[in-house]
């Protein structure tokens, strides 16, 4: 749910800022239209593509550092013991405690490889990641956050138009501040009121440079 929160966010303020560039500069209905449909195809499946590279890479990383884990495990498994204990004693348990508790983990090898992921890479073996999952996750996120200004365009036109893709941007900007608070447990008007404002100020730049331009 947080990544998608944040996918709809760079949808809305990529594509709100591209739209309001091209009617900055007068452009045809036809081309402000083209522009954010672009902007959507473009930003979604480049955001797809950059999250499942990034995913696939973390995932072989984690599954690399897991085999030599595992390897670890079988040939050294006195060693393996001694370090988890280790661990256990740095966090203030008795050492008697510590080297019973690193004992039983080893007792099969699927919970002595679980505990030494956790413990000492951070990881859980069984939930590296999905990137497939990731990167349709982020194409409709981005997606669903792009195509909200461009609505308008394809209902009326000129200041109308321009004028719908602020407020509907606007209250969606504000509706993603509202749901990132309920993430970062930051105040919720805070948190509301920022977004909006990156929001136009990001659309209000590339107005001003279309209008300049032309």
């Amino acid at each position: 749910m947080r990544a998608a929160v944040f996918g709809v966010s760079d949808g809305l303020v990529s594509n709100v800022s591209l739209i309001l560039g091209f009617a900055g500069a007068s452009a045809p209905v036809e081309t402000v239209r083209l522009a954010g449909l672009a902007g959507l195809v473009a930003g979604a499946v480049s955001m797809a593509a950059g999250e499942y590279i990034s995913v696939r890479a973390q995932t072989e990383l984690l599954q690399r550092e897991l085999d030599l884990e595992r390897h670890s495990l079988h040939q050294n498994p006195e060693q393996e013991i001694r370090e988890l204990a280790l661990i256990y004693r740095r966090r203030g348990i008795d050492p008697d405690v510590a080297d019973a508790m690193a004992k039983s983990a080893m007792a099969t090898p699927e919970l002595a490889l679980e505990t030494h992921a956790r413990e000492e890479i951070g990881v859980n073996p069984a939930s590296l990641g999905s990137p497939h999952l990731a990167a349709l996750a982020s194409f409709v996120a981005f997606a669903l956050g792009a195509i909200i200004p461009l609505i308008p365009w394809y209902v009326t036109a000129g200041s109308a138009a321009i004028i719908a893709s602020v407020v509907v941007g606007s209250i969606t900007a504000f509706g993603v501040g509202l749901a990132l608070a309920g993430f970062t447990g930051r105040s919720r008007w805070f948190s509301a009121f920022r977004q909006l404002a990156i929001a136009a100020f990001a659309a209000g730049v590339t107005t001003l440079v279309g209008h300049l331009v032309g």
